[in-house]
């Protein structure tokens, strides 16, 4: 499901499986069933790849807490502090299409190194200066998440090049959505570790070295300083064209919101039952099921069932997995039961990268994926903003799920789309 890319003025024909750099793809690398994530781990360059990007991605979970922590410790009251999160967390979303589409044009270590120094050098200015003077806090915050290089993109662009055949490729996006849960609940407990035993200055100086190290592993690779993108046309917004496109985007945005509203959720259900363990536990168990549900989904799909097909079903079936959690339920009940919807978002999500992927225009899979993280990110921060004044009901995420739902089922096969792995 995967556009061919271009390596080294060549094209991997459409069912050909592409050959990493110089080495002949055979069939040992053939694998009985679906290819688990140890196959996928176990090809040259993948887990340099996957770490490198991950660590690279690990100041998007990071920035937010060590942003508050920091404001308050410089006086500023927690409505600030947080609009200043939210200023990061929306900036991401112009940033990564731009970068994106330049990795695109101009290959991979352009962004990546470009991005990476951008952020170093704004984090480490917030570091040092601290947010007291709050114009040049929110223009170095501004920048830090409107540099972020685009290497979830990079990442599921190179995916086709360095492994063998559409079976590991799909369960490479499975990895790399797995591995994104892990990011989002450890990042925020490193960035309230650090703040607490050094300072939340620290803890912003350690996100900005983090991505720059990250970025510079990543781009550093063979793969990444080789691949090319394919030839595109001059349409700036011939991504955007695809008229399933905008629907999969939609859906995104509300994927998003699920997460988002499920923050406030925590908080609300954690004070209702006084409970305030729950705040954290509720956010965790969802990431840590949505890493089992990406195991078992690597393990069970059936690669004969259509890729629309496949979104309507998980779509509702994550919307269905928000219904028992209107019920009147205990804490330990309600952390039991947002296992359900945690396990599917996992496979969802997935599916639907792989749907982005599959049918953007010829040359535009990295800006792709940057539209995905941008409809994703402003879900979550759209989720977050309603969820507070409904209550931090749990109707908030599953309107949202339905929602999404809805317009994941919308989507249907581009007519002359390109031809796809």
């Amino acid at each position: 499901m995967v556009h061919a890319q271009v390596r080294h003025g060549t094209t991997t024909a459409p069912g050909q499986a592409p050959r990493t750099h110089g080495e002949p793809t055979g069939a040992k690398d053939a694998v009985p069933g679906p290819a688990t994530f140890h196959d996928v781990l176990r090809h040259r360059y993948c887990c340099r790849l996957l770490i490198a990007s991950v660590a690279g991605r690990l100041s998007l979970g990071m920035v937010p807490v060590a942003l508050i922590l920091a404001a308050q410790a410089d006086g500023h009251s927690l409505a600030t502090a947080s609009a200043l999160a939210a200023l990061y967390g929306i900036a991401p979303a112009l940033g990564l299409p731009l970068l994106g589409r330049l990795a695109d044009l101009r290959g991979l270590p352009l962004p990546c190194h470009l991005g990476a120094a951008l952020v170093a050098a704004a984090l480490g200015t917030l570091a040092l200066a601290g947010t007291s003077q709050l114009a040049l806090a929110a223009g170095c915050v501004a920048l830090a998440g409107a540099g972020c290089p685009p290497l979830e993109g990079g990442l599921r662009s190179l995916w086709s090049v360095v492994l063998p055949d559409a079976a590991h490729v799909r369960t490479a996006y499975a990895l790399d959505s797995s591995t994104q849960q892990i990011v989002y609940v450890t990042s925020p407990a490193l960035a309230v570790t650090v703040a607490t035993w050094l300072s939340a200055d620290a803890a912003l100086a350690l996100a900005g070295a983090a991505t720059l190290a990250g970025s510079l592993a990543f781009a550093t690779t063979g793969p990444a300083r080789t691949w090319r993108a394919e030839a595109r046309c001059r349409d700036r917004l011939a991504v955007l064209r695809p008229p399933a496109m905008r629907p999969l985007l939609a859906g995104l945005v509300f994927l998003g919101a699920t997460v988002g509203a499920l923050d406030v959720a925590g908080i609300a259900v954690s004070e209702r039952q006084d409970a305030s363990w729950l705040a954290g536990a509720l956010p965790a168990a969802f990431s840590g099921a949505g890493l089992l549900g990406g195991i078992l989904f690597v393990r069970v799909q059936p690669e004969t069932v259509p890729p629309a097909r496949h979104l309507l079903l998980l779509g509702t079936a994550f919307a269905a997995c928000w219904l028992p959690l209107l019920a009147p339920l205990p804490a330990l009940g309600v952390l039991v039961l947002v296992l359900l919807p945690g396990a599917v978002f996992v496979p969802l999500l997935t599916v639907a990268s792989l749907a982005i992927t599959s049918c953007a225009p010829r040359g535009t899979s990295t800006e792709a994926v940057g539209w995905m993280s941008s409809a994703i990110r402003l879900g979550l921060a759209a989720g977050t903003a309603l969820a507070g004044p409904l209550g931090g009901r749990f109707a908030v995420p599953l309107m949202a799920a339905a929602l999404c739902a809805l317009l994941l089922g919308l989507r249907a096969a581009p007519a002359g789309a390109p031809a796809a792995v």
